[in-house]
């Protein structure tokens, strides 16, 4: 049975489908969730939703303040007992026509960010000597996809140096892991050509689009004490479209 009433949780990307997903999974069993974005409406409405969870804005591209966000976080919980590093972004195009700018600010965000969370967390539950860490990545970090090379990078990159961290810190109790969803009903999905989800759909064995439950339920799990042996893993999230 998962336990993990009280412990103590920063939450990223708070304001997409499967950040509202996370917050609701650990909201319901009971942990202090600090949660961050970057829209403040729908921060605003997430703090409405789930009464004494805490939202931040705040934008993870701007590394020089990463380390203060944390010490914040900190103080505020009382201590990280989890790090869900769910924030990301994309910038689609063809390789060949993709500017270097739009390569940078996916990296950026979506591997640097989640690298400096890591560090600077580790930091805290180093004193501790516990700590769980999830990162979500994705398929086409693993299979590549069409106009998504600066994505694909960030993604697969985040399972490499997640795997590093995890050899580092085993022995002080902290396990690092990923979880890589596939095509997730959201509102990203919800705006999709209905003929091109048809052929996407096509290509899962399951044949359906997974959802943010499917995905917080996997996370809830690594997070959770049943998982203390499960260290440097990916686990996919994605009806048998990709199997490792």
């Amino acid at each position: 049975m998962i336990k993990l009433k009280d412990k103590k949780i920063l939450i990223t990307g708070a304001t997409g489908g499967i950040g509202k997903s996370l917050i609701n999974k650990f909201n319901n069993y009971g942990c202090k969730i600090v949660a961050t974005g970057t829209n403040e409406t729908k921060l605003e409405s997430l703090k409405k939703e789930f009464k004494g969870i805490s939202v931040e804005r705040f934008k993870l591209d701007e590394h020089d303040k990463i380390e203060s966000f944390i010490e914040k976080v900190d103080k505020d919980l009382g201590g990280i007992d989890i790090l869900v590093n769910n924030a990301g972004i994309n910038l689609d195009n063809l390789s060949i026509r993709l500017t270097e700018e739009n390569w940078k600010k996916v990296l950026d965000l979506n591997l640097t960010s989640t690298f400096l969370m890591c560090k600077f967390t580790i930091k805290k539950m180093l004193k501790k000597k516990y700590g769980k860490i999830i990162n979500i990545t994705s398929i086409v970090g693993h299979t590549g996809n069409l106009g998504q090379a600066n994505y694909s990078a960030s993604k697969a990159g985040i399972v490499a140096f997640s795997k590093s961290m995890a050899i580092e810190y085993a022995k002080k109790n902290i396990n690092i892991n990923c979880v890589s969803p596939g095509f997730i009903k959201t509102d990203m999905t919800d705006g999709i050509d209905e003929e091109f989800k048809k052929i996407l759909i096509s290509k899962i064995p399951s044949g359906n689009l997974g959802t943010g439950d499917d995905v917080s339920n996997c996370v809830a799990f690594l997070a959770s004490d049943m998982a203390n042996y499960i260290n440097g893993e990916t686990i996919h999230v994605n009806g048998g479209m990709y199997m490792a």
